[in-house]
This record gives structure tokens, C-alpha cells and sequence, in this order.
């Protein structure tokens, strides 16, 4: 069964974010009712996560469907099961192909125990992804919001969000890690809603962009 994080102006975290911020309330006003779908296959998140690195969501989804066709599905024992060919002739880099079957092996060895994890505080959980190769803290935050819907997570290092708050609160340029930990203090314990709008408030203004003549 689908899991979602459902925010409407009434919603507490909104409430919330609004009261403590007005800015981001005018900003969360104009995007509206966010529905976000969570993936509940822990270990299909983290592949996929892992699969998307540094490449446009388009590309992503494609090279991701292709990995699927060509495994018959992604799970620990197709990725093992599989030769690098495969693997590479689907679209994967080298080190991707390398950073799946870690994450496999991890997975069937028991080193990573993905529902044990899903139970421990955010700091612990990214301690954990962060010893299989090629997830860094960024990834497993993604994990955090995407997939385990914690409430409180705010990826420092995410290019969009420093990006929207840069163009929000009128910096030039993209705002520094620090100035994004800074404003982004009031919106705690939801700085994961918050995440989403802005994230969601980015795409708008782009899109509006687009449409002007």
C-alpha cells in the first residue's frame, strides 16, 4: 500500500511554517496542496538514488527503467545475479555498477539491515547509508524525506534548495550552506515540509519563467 505526505494550508506542519516564517507562507500560499507518494521498497530507493546521481530526472528515469527491463527487476539477488554487461549496457557508469552490488551485497549479508534501520533517529540512519559506497549524506537525507517520511530534514548541500532560498530571501545567487541552516531554524520540527515547498516553489518559478514573453 502507497504511503504520501499530504500538506494543505490547514495542515500542522503548514500552520506551522507559515506562523514562523511569512515569507515561506507567501511562498507555500502559491504552490498549494503538496501530495508527495513515499517509496516504501527501502532498498529499491536507495538503488534508484544511487542510479539518479548527477543526472537530469529525465535521464534518470530512463536509465532506471532500463536497469528494471534488464533485471527483471531491482532487488539485492538480481543485482548480485547479474553480469557487469548487463549492468553497463543498461546505462550504468563503472562506479554505479560498483555502488549497486555494494549496496546488494550489504543488503544480503546483513551488513545493512534496511528494516532495522528504518526504526533509529535520522543521525544514526545516515551513519549507517553512509558506509555503503556511493551514498553520502545528501542521498541518505533524500532517503530520510523520500522514502521514510521523517518530518525534520533539511539537505544542506541540496543545489535546488540553496537555490530557492538564495531567490527567496533575496541573496544573489545561491544562498550558502550556512544561510540555508540559519533561516531554515524556525521551520523546525517540519523542515522537511518546508523542503518540499521549496523545492515545489523552484519548479514554479521556472515554469512561470518559461511563460513570460
Amino acid at each position: 500500500m502507497e504511503s504520501h505526505i499530504e500538506l494543505t494550508l490547514t495542515s500542522p506542519e503548514v500552520v506551522h511554517l507559515s506562523a514562523a516564517d511569512p515569507t515561506l507562507g507567501a511562498l507555500i500560499e502559491r504552490v498549494g496542496p503538496i501530495s508527495q507518494r513515499l517509496e516504501n521498497d527501502g532498498f529499491n530507493s536507495l538503488a534508484s538514488a544511487i542510479v539518479s546521481q548527477q543526472l537530469s530526472d529525465k535521464a534518470a528515469t530512463t536509465i532506471w527503467n532500463r536497469v528494471e527491463a534488464a533485471l527483471g527487476g531491482v532487488t539485492p539477488e538480481t543485482i548480485v545475479a547479474a553480469d557487469t554487461d548487463t549492468l553497463r549496457g543498461a546505462g550504468l557508469s563503472g562506479s554505479k555498477t560498483s555502488f549497486l552490488r555494494d549496496l546488494a551485497e550489504r543488503t544480503l549479508d546483513g551488513r545493512l539491515d534496511i528494516s532495522r534501520i528504518a526504526t533509529l533517529p535520522d543521525d544514526d540512519i545516515i551513519a549507517e547509508l553512509t558506509a555503503v559506497k556511493g551514498i553520502g549524506r545528501w542521498t541518505a537525507e533524500m532517503y530520510l524525506i523520500f522514502s521514510l517520511g521523517r518530518p525534520d530534514v533539511l539537505a544542506l548541500d541540496d543545489g535546488a534548495l540553496r537555490t530557492t532560498v538564495g531567490w527567496l530571501y533575496g541573496f544573489e545567487g545561491a544562498a550558502s550552506r550556512e544561510d540555508v541552516a540559519r533561516i531554515g531554524e524556525p521551520w523546525s520540527p517540519y523542515r522537511s515540509a518546508a523542503s518540499l515547498y521549496l523545492w515545489r516553489g523552484l519548479a514554479l518559478r521556472r515554469a512561470e519563467a518559461k511563460e513570460r514573453p
